[in-house]
């Protein structure tokens, strides 16, 4: 069995430290954190100079910017625009290691952290496990309706709508054509919003100079939610204005509706209960056929909770105290999506970016304290920085404080905001480059179809391929 310790001997006699104690061989305290998102990265380039051994356990070899992903799922960027070696980031940094396994599991008794055959000794455990998609409890689901959240997510859903429209050039029939030209996403929440408009924009801007065939502007986007409105953490006049700028790029909002079914020839939608669909709803019940589905419904914690037997709440996520520990362990933490926490008026912290590095932050610190015997920071206090949302070219929603921004403002205050967060100056300056490009020659530069599709094959064209492309 894998142990990252030195053989030692050991005796009846000994015990496990109590947090931040240095061993009695001397080594200093161990702050193990599982995964390397925005609140794990955080909290390991903080405890930077400590007097502590950091060492970073994720099941890739790379930090992800999430909050971006659309873009490579909609062919604006390339994965390596986004996402970055952990090993690199973290270089500098003497007191830190970085391993790629994959958590499996938590012994508190022994404090080790499992992964496969390896076990983790740690003093301080930071969990950072992340959020998967949840399909309330229709999992059968995801094959059809892939969510967001890996690097793997996202070039699959580009292959699935590149070959959309690939497809529709050889479809045997207007039905199937349709069929394959339309595109439905499941949640109008910031990420539902942002591919649907950035759908839209591949189909009606992009790709139709390319076609010979099929008309890409022919594609049909519905985006499907189940609450009263879209974009419900916004304010309602900002959310009316998602709205209305979708409508305006040909999107059709259909709100007050939940899917039923969802399979890979399209979806069963029906109304939501106790929710009257607003007006111009596109849609109020049947089904939806159609050959791309994304998934941007909602979000479930990853097993940490489970890990430990810590309480959870409705969505996995460990309920914490007012230090970001778990009751009972004060010296594991919980940060970011996988933590229930409690922001200013009681409302519960977001699952964003922002509050998790804050969460990392805030941990370091009382890591920090701990081990050097220095006042330990008070319990942890949310400050909430905006909410941003792009709905597509020249469009976004921003609210910030008492400012809020729409339009092309809106747009450009997103698209700074994003590029200042990434990491790097070399990828702040590509990322800015390409969208500049982009907005300047309506081109997307990542339009590969890569891997295996396992949907079944193209199938054959019915009409003579020069007879039609004559048409053109």
């Amino acid at each position: 069995m894998a142990d990252l310790h030195p053989p030692e001997v050991t005796t009846a006699s000994d015990r496990v430290p109590a947090p931040g104690e240095v061993r009695a061989n001397g080594r200093r305290p161990r702050v193990v954190i599982a995964g390397a998102g925005f609140g794990g990265l955080q909290a390991a380039k903080a405890l930077d100079g400590a007097p502590v051994e950091v060492i970073v356990v994720d099941r890739q070899n790379h930090h992800l910017f999430q909050p971006l992903l659309y873009q490579v799922a909609t062919a604006t960027l390339s994965p390596a625009d986004i996402a970055w070696p952990i090993r690199a980031i973290l270089r500098r940094q003497a007191n830190a290691t970085v391993l790629m396994a994959e958590v499996d599991g938590v012994d508190t008794a022994r404090r080790e952290l499992r992964a496969g055959a390896a076990r983790i000794p740690y003093d301080q455990l930071i969990l950072a496990t992340g959020a998967t998609h949840s399909y309330f409890g229709h999992d059968d689901w995801a094959g059809a309706a892939p969510g967001l959240k890996r690097i793997e997510d996202a070039t699959t859903i580009r292959r699935r709508i590149l070959l959309a429209f690939e497809r529709a050039e050889m479809a045997r029939s207007d039905d199937e054509r349709r069929r394959l030209l339309t595109f439905v996403v499941v949640g109008g929440g910031p990420t539902g919003v942002e591919m649907a408009g950035a759908i839209v924009e591949i189909a009606r801007k992009v790709l139709p100079p390319d076609f010979r065939l099929v008309d890409p502007r022919a594609a049909r986007i519905v985006l499907v939610e189940a609450g009263p409105r879209i974009l419900p953490a916004f304010p309602e006049d900002l959310s009316d204005y998602a709205r209305r700028s979708l409508d305006s790029m040909g999107v059709e909002v259909a709100t007050g509706v939940r899917v039923t079914a969802c399979d890979m020839d399209g979806v069963s939608v029906a109304l939501a209960e106790g929710v009257t669909p607003a007006a111009g709803s596109a849609i109020e019940g049947g089904r939806i056929p159609a050959s791309t589905i994304i998934w941007g419904a909602g979000v479930v914690a990853s097993p940490a909770g489970r890990w430990i037997e810590a309480p959870r709440d409705r969505a996995g996520r460990i309920q914490v105290g007012p230090d970001l520990s778990v009751p009972g362990h004060p010296e594991i933490f919980a940060i970011g999506d996988t933590a229930a926490v409690t922001g200013p008026e009681g409302r519960p912290v977001p699952g964003i970016a922002p509050a998790a590095k804050q969460m990392g932050d805030y941990v370091a610190r009382v890591i920090r304290a701990r081990v050097t015997g220095t006042a330990v920071p008070g319990p942890f206090a949310y400050r909430h920085e905006g909410d941003l949302a792009t709905v597509g070219r020249r469009s976004a929603v921003v609210k910030r404080g008492g400012l809020k921004l729409t339009g092309f403002t809106g747009w450009a205050f997103w698209g700074i905001a994003h590029v200042y967060f990434l990491v790097g100056l070399r990828y702040r300056i590509a990322v800015a480059f390409k969208w500049l490009w982009d907005y300047l020659t309506l081109q997307r530069g990542a339009r590969l179809i890569t891997g295996t599709e396992k949907d079944g094959p193209v199938g054959q064209a019915v009409v003579p391929v020069a007879e039609e492309a004559r048409r053109g």
